[in-house]
């Protein structure tokens, strides 16, 4: 069936933006037909014996610079198994490539293999032959070590545990804290990954190293403590010789140090500043220096650094740090004298960010797929890709995947988006070679497919480009309200779009998804709430206490990303422009503290909706960049204002986007009025790109469909419209003569760039996107 598209609307006064659309889908499936291998001779063979489980004996061929490597996984148990997953680890000077009968991932040296979609099931007491996992190696012929099946060991013996971590000793001892370390514990079969610390049975510290810190004890009272290690499969060591340590009796040392002195930074990035202070003298002894940021403890290091880095910030916010020197009796110096920070931009010194939005749906009805951001020249000058929509479940109010449901088509149903998604466009979809990024086709049953894929080869051909999955939009954001709603169900909701989005536990779809497959694609999450505390899409869920709510879920996203290690996760937002809409729902003083940057409304001011509600009888400028003159409304609509109130607030600019729209608002029957169609009647919304669509055209179909179409170019306000003649059709949009002039101002302003709803529109030769990438250089 065809797809229908869906815009935003706006009713007088209430600022909205042009959102998702209905997903049409057909969908696709790719036949490959699989010729077993010729039989391949070993020359290395390392026996495998299955009790029960499944097994996996690995073979080579060949040699010299280019040979082959199989896996054989078998099946001594009494059922056939459904999925098998292989990892192991390449002989030094070892690369693959040229995978087969198997989805393989290779990180560094590291390689997990799943099966294909036809040879998961392996049959009690049989094997995945003919078709076995095979690889091509380069580099010399080995034997790949550390070999796991579904995490069991390949040949089906028992895990070797690490040895006993050698006897601790005491390093330092507080009347609350003791240190430790101890000799590492050798290695069994994997590496070791932590240490547990423990008082009796009871665990009371963990470590990635072979030291800890034991925290919460009560002065002058003596610990016995021992140390096991445990391996990335969780195997125990045996415990090591015990210690002993009494805390300090504070009762001894009634003397704190002395303050900190000259505490200075040293450095600074987007998400850290780099510390530097002079030693504090004791009576006793200094044991740790502690951090805060403001009143909160943001990092301790001993007594024997007089530098640390604080991590965990967010580009272009402002900090202050001070030191307080701690002795081992727990008293606390002065603090040192404060130091501000102010982190570094997302885009960096002198530069100015480009987000653009890649509509999900844009690759059934507009054809536009992944592979043409690259084709127009737009990836290579975008720094940011939001991906537009992603919905919340109804019922559970956490993140919603793995679906297929369209939307009503009726922008007045107050259940239109509830419960809809598109995993077929998401990552169950198998694109062609002319409609992918690197001209390779998707196989049909690779476990990520679609948008997805692409992205990620997107990605990989522009190393500069981040991927963010946008939340929300008109149609997806009736249910915010609720997850937000309390601490408790923001942390849900959290945890699933991490583990969703970001750690890429994509529900199974059509044979595409499970765990860990969407893993790279997303850089981070962006909040489009439309809107918080107050009315938006029919439907929706909202109430005066969504304004607190909102900064707390921020905060709870900002908590989880940084939870999950690595480079740094964005967490972005779309904001309204429209100052009532900001005073409801956007604690602007608060919520920047959590957030990398916001992208802020910069367009549907004015406009007639498909429905012909919103604006049906008088024309307007959709995104212009002052007010109107001539503009007879009494609220007042322009990209100046809607900045002005973040800056007001005391927001950095260099935490702010303005949005661009390469899409144009039109109306019919527009009287000219001697003023060419400006702020005149009209009879409702002009056609559209799509008939669902009224009202709405890309700028690209709207060069090219609307005939007679004349350009002009308001100076004043930084509009550009185009008008038909007397009762035609008069259209508001943007073109490279009002980007180049609303760049101008960003950068007169000190703002951080421009953000586009969406790339869709442009021209395909990116007509529009050179403009902005020129008029922010």
């Amino acid at each position: 069936m065809a797809p229908t598209e869906r815009g935003s609307r706006r009713t007088p006064g209430v600022l909205r933006r042009a959102t998702e659309a209905t997903r049409g889908r057909t969908a696709a499936l790719l036949v490959a037909l699989l010729l077993p291998l010729s039989l391949l001779t070993a020359l290395t063979a390392t026996p495998a014996h299955a009790a029960g489980t499944l097994t996996a004996t690995f073979t080579t061929e060949g040699s010299g610079s280019s040979w082959q490597g199989k896996y054989v996984v078998r099946n001594s148990g009494s059922a056939p198994s459904t999925a098998w997953t292989l990892e192991f680890d390449l002989p030094p000077g070892v690369t693959v490539s040229g995978h087969t009968h198997g989805e393989a991932t290779v990180s560094g040296s590291h390689v997990t293999v799943k099966n294909a979609y036809y040879n998961g099931r392996v049959p009690a007491g049989g094997s995945t032959e003919p078709y076995s996992y095979t690889f091509t190696g380069r580099g010399p012929v080995g034997t790949p070590t550390g070999c796991t099946i579904n995490g069991d060991k390949c040949d089906g013996t028992p895990d070797k545990p690490p040895t006993a971590p050698g006897a601790p000793t005491v390093t330092t001892a507080t009347s609350r804290t003791i240190s430790l370390t101890w000799p590492p514990a050798g290695a069994g079969d994997y590496p070791v990954t932590k240490y547990e610390v423990l008082s009796g049975t009871t665990v009371v510290a963990t470590s990635a190293t072979n030291s800890a810190t034991v925290t919460d004890l009560t002065p002058a009272t003596r610990y016995s403590f021992t140390v096991r290690a445990k391996d990335r499969r969780d195997n125990t060591s045996p415990e090591s010789p015990a210690v002993t340590a009494t805390t300090v009796d504070p009762a001894t040392d009634p003397t704190p140090p002395t303050a900190p002195g000259n505490l200075r930074a040293t450095g600074k990035t987007q998400v850290s500043a780099a510390l530097a202070w002079e030693k504090s003298t004791d009576n006793v002894a200094v044991a740790a220096y502690d951090i805060y940021r403001g009143s909160t403890l943001a990092k301790t290091v001993p007594a024997s650094a007089t530098t640390a880095t604080v991590e965990g910030l967010t580009p272009a916010t402002a900090y202050t740090f001070t030191v307080r020197a701690r002795d081992t009796a727990d008293n606390a110096s002065p603090a040192s004298n404060a130091v501000s920070v102010t982190t570094d931009d997302a885009a960096g010194p002198g530069n100015h960010l480009k987000v653009g939005y890649f509509a999900q749906w844009g690759i059934y009805g507009r054809q536009h797929f992944v592979k043409n951001l690259d084709t127009s020249g737009a990836a290579a000058k975008l720094d940011v890709i939001n991906y537009a929509f992603e919905n919340v479940d109804p019922v559970n109010h956490t993140c919603l995947a793995g679906v297929v449901k369209g939307v009503s088509g009726n922008p007045q149903d107050p259940d239109e988006g509830t419960g809809a998604g598109d995993a077929e466009a998401d990552y169950g979809r198998a694109f062609s070679a002319a409609q992918s990024v690197d001209g390779v086709a998707d196989d049909g049953w690779g476990k990520l497919r679609g948008n997805f894929n692409q992205l990620k080869k997107l990605k990989a051909k522009h190393p500069h480009l981040k991927v963010v999955v946008s939340l929300g939009g008109w149609t997806f954001s009736k249910f915010f309200a609720d997850a937000a709603a309390t601490p408790a169900s923001r942390a849900k909701f959290v945890k699933s779009c991490v583990d969703t989005w970001i750690k890429g536990d994509l529900p199974v779809y059509n044979g595409a998804g499970g765990p860990g497959t969407g893993a790279g694609v997303f850089d981070g999450i962006d909040i489009d709430w439309e809107w918080p505390g107050s009315e938006g899409h029919p439907g929706n869920h909202w109430g005066p206490a969504d304004k607190d709510n909102l900064t707390a879920l921020l905060a709870e996203f900002r908590k989880q990303l940084d939870a999950t290690g690595g480079s740094h996760k964005l967490l972005t937002a779309f904001t309204p422009a429209d100052p009532a809409k900001i005073e409801a729902g956007w604690d602007i003083k608060k919520i920047f503290e959590y957030l990398d940057f916001a992208n802020v409304q910069g367009y549907d001011f004015h406009g007639a909706g498909s429905d012909n509600s919103w604006e049906p009888k008088r024309t307007g400028h959709q995104a212009n960049l002052h007010r109107d003159a001539q503009d007879p409304y009494p609220f007042d609509f322009s990209i100046e204002k809607a900045v002005q109130t973040y800056l007001d607030a005391g927001v950095n600019p260099r935490k702010l986007t303005i949005g661009f729209p390469f899409y144009g608002r039109g109306w019919k029957e527009v009287a000219d009025g001697g003023v060419k169609g400006e702020w005149q009647s009209a009879n409702g919304a002009a056609p559209g790109q799509f008939p669902e669509e009224a009202g709405t055209k890309g700028y690209h179909n709207l060069l090219t469909t609307v005939p007679n179409l004349t350009v002009h170019h308001d100076e004043q306000s930084i509009s550009t419209y185009g008008y038909t003649g007397n009762n035609g059709q008069w259209w508001s949009f943007d073109d490279p003569w009002s980007i180049g002039k609303k760049t101008a101002w960003i950068r007169s302003k000190g703002l951080l760039g421009g953000m586009v709803w969406e790339m869709s529109g442009d021209t395909p030769t990116g007509t529009l996107m050179t403009a902005l990438d020129n008029g922010l250089k």
